[in-house]
């Protein structure tokens, strides 16, 4: 008898001596991280690159509206994009150390302008600082039939290397890369 008061007051002690503190989370992301790498096979642990972006949607809104043409865009969502280059790599025909990187871009009608900036975990493009870009490429842009309402980045096999392929609504850009 003298246990089971102990136990059952040990119990009570416990129930009334401890508060449920239950993690609470927000939302899901409206734009959530993605990742692309190259070569682009899991079965392949070798990369010899991998970009992590956010990736916003159209929902009925414009490309230009998002991404306006001539200025400076942080290429997806919330974070500047971060490409990482695990060797020494060319990217837009000029040459990149191996390192990691943020992406910005500047849409055009015709062509794009694709940035790598040695600044690293910058919010969107408000504190893009010209001076730390490290390569600055044009690349033409491009229409496709089909329209992506997310934003997406792909890499395409090419030759000795691959193609970082963007895409958003009916427009594509691509840049080569090649290791």
């Amino acid at each position: 008898m003298k246990k089971y008061f102990t136990l059952s007051l040990f119990v009570l002690a416990l129930v009334f001596s401890t508060t449920t503190n239950a993690q609470e989370f927000s939302g899901l992301d409206k734009s959530p991280m993605d990742m692309a790498s190259f070569p682009s096979s899991y079965k392949v642990s070798d990369k010899a690159v991998r970009i992590v972006y956010g990736r916003p949607q159209l929902k009925g809104r414009s490309l230009g509206d998002l991404a306006p043409a001539g200025k400076v865009w942080r290429t997806g969502a919330n974070e500047a994009p971060e490409i990482t280059f695990y060797k020494d790599a060319t990217f837009g025909g000029q040459a990149v150390k191996a390192g990691t990187y943020s992406l910005f871009t500047i849409p055009g009608e015709k062509e794009w302008t694709v940035i790598l900036n040695k600044n690293l975990n910058q919010w969107g493009a408000y504190s893009y600082d010209e001076a730390a870009d490290v390569v600055r490429t044009t690349v033409p842009s491009s229409s496709a039939g089909e329209s992506l309402d997310a934003f997406s980045i792909a890499f395409k096999e090419v030759g000795s290397g691959a193609h970082m392929v963007m895409g958003w609504g009916t427009t594509r850009v691509e840049v080569p890369v090649m290791m």
